[in-house]
């Protein structure tokens, strides 16, 4: 499959923008004048109502808070788009063909939605995950460049790579910032003559064996021909005999820290996104992203938590675990001020692929999620696959389905 070609006169058609290859309008019904509801406005629903638009269809776009609202997985400043993925070249795929729609959508967004500071992976041993990632993206013709210690040191002096053997660097990728890049993607699906709407809408009833409308809190109702429910961690809410524990929202926290004064080597473009795989246990940061600082991260499935109602007050816990890393790997950082924190979640399924399939009793019904933790880049891709998958234009693809989900987790896509 090629990348897609996507310019900023094909996103901005029909005034609202669309980020649609001349390959994937092929696909699309343009006849098919079905009302859709998307219920979830974030990363996966906002770019899922975006690609049902172009294929035609009337869309509601309906979310309890807004879109990338602060408890959102799609909220918060940044997430890193890149498409190293080991043996999981779907997903390395998905990456390459999502980032033209993310550039597409920046050049229109007013302030960037995407900062090419390209991104750095390191480990500190040469593994399977180095080899089939560069295989991957031989494959699939990106300029992925592999790096010695050494190399890395000279071109990454920010960072100290004792006891790191090999880098992939991927110039062509970089940074997303998150809530901007959903609120301009649902601000242009409304030019373009979708509704958006705020509202918490009531589980379905379980006895259910067809849908024909959403029900509110507010005592309105919603009526649709088809209905997408992609609404992150209140997925396993909404159907809890389906789903459950299928998808697990688990607490994370993240850290900014000021960067030195003056010093311009934590600067995009100086420094690259970044993650240490050591040795499994996972850390990620961005360079200072239009001055809000470096932000840090562990990737690692924090406690499991209610969206609801969880604290969302950061750890003293988890701040010292941050500042010891950062303290190793980011020496010239030692007793940097913290100047922000947050604390969101992800939503993994049980293995770490996505849900996108049909509800098994509702068959107008798609689910889609599971995405946190590495989804946020997918959006653009997520969003097309799941259109047509509603369209019954695309071809099936197995890890998204349901029966793949168990309730036991053991993520293993990272």
């Amino acid at each position: 499959m090629k990348a897609l070609s996507v310019t900023r006169r094909s996103l901005l058609i029909g005034a609202g923008g669309a980020a649609v290859s001349p390959a994937v309008a092929k696909t699309y019904k343009r006849g098919m004048k079905e009302h859709v509801a998307v219920v979830g406005a974030g990363v996966f629903g906002a770019w899922t109502a975006h690609h049902l638009q172009q294929q035609g269809h009337r869309v509601t776009l309906i979310d309890a808070w807004g879109p990338a609202h602060s408890r959102a997985s799609s909220g918060g400043e940044s997430r890193l788009t890149r498409a190293a993925y080991g043996k999981d070249a779907i997903y390395t795929r998905m990456a390459r063909d999502s980032l033209p729609q993310w550039k597409a959508l920046s050049e229109v967004s007013g302030l960037p939605v995407f900062v090419p500071c390209g991104i750095l992976f390191f480990f500190p041993t040469d593994e399977p995950y180095v080899h089939d990632s560069i295989a991957a993206h031989k494959k699939f013709g990106l300029p992925t460049e592999v790096l010695t210690q050494a190399e890395m040191a000279r071109r990454f002096p920010m960072i100290d790579f004792d006891g790191i053997r090999v880098g992939l660097y991927e110039p062509g990728f970089g940074a997303l910032m998150a809530r901007r890049s959903v609120l301009t993607l649902v601000e242009r699906f409304v030019k373009a003559g979708g509704t958006y709407m705020k509202g918490f809408v009531e589980p379905p009833a379980s006895s259910a064996k067809s849908l024909n409308e959403l029900r509110l809190s507010s005592g309105e109702s919603v009526k649709a021909d088809r209905f997408v429910f992609a609404a992150g961690p209140w997925l396993p809410k909404l159907f809890p005999d389906v789903i459950g524990p299928k998808i697990e929202p688990t607490r994370q926290e993240v850290f900014y820290f000021a960067a030195p004064p003056g010093d311009r080597h934590f600067l995009p473009g100086a420094m690259p996104g970044w993650a240490d795989f050591n040795g499994g246990d996972i850390f990620y940061g961005f360079p200072d992203l239009e001055t809000r600082g470096l932000k840090f991260a562990h990737d690692q499935h924090g406690v499991v938590v209610d969206p609801d109602t969880q604290s969302r007050r950061p750890t003293d816990a988890a701040l010292a675990e941050i500042t010891s890393y950062r303290d190793r790997r980011f020496p010239a950082l030692h007793g940097a001020q913290l100047i922000g924190a947050e604390v969101c979640q992800y939503e993994n399924s049980s293995n770490g692929d996505f849900l996108i399939d049909f509800h098994p009793e509702l068959k107008n019904v798609l689910l889609v999620g599971g995405g946190s933790g590495h989804g946020f880049k997918h959006g653009p891709e997520v969003g097309r696959y799941a259109a047509a998958r509603l369209a019954g234009s695309a071809a099936v693809e197995p890890r998204f389905s349901l029966a793949t989900k168990a309730e036991t987790h053991h993520r293993e896509v990272h």
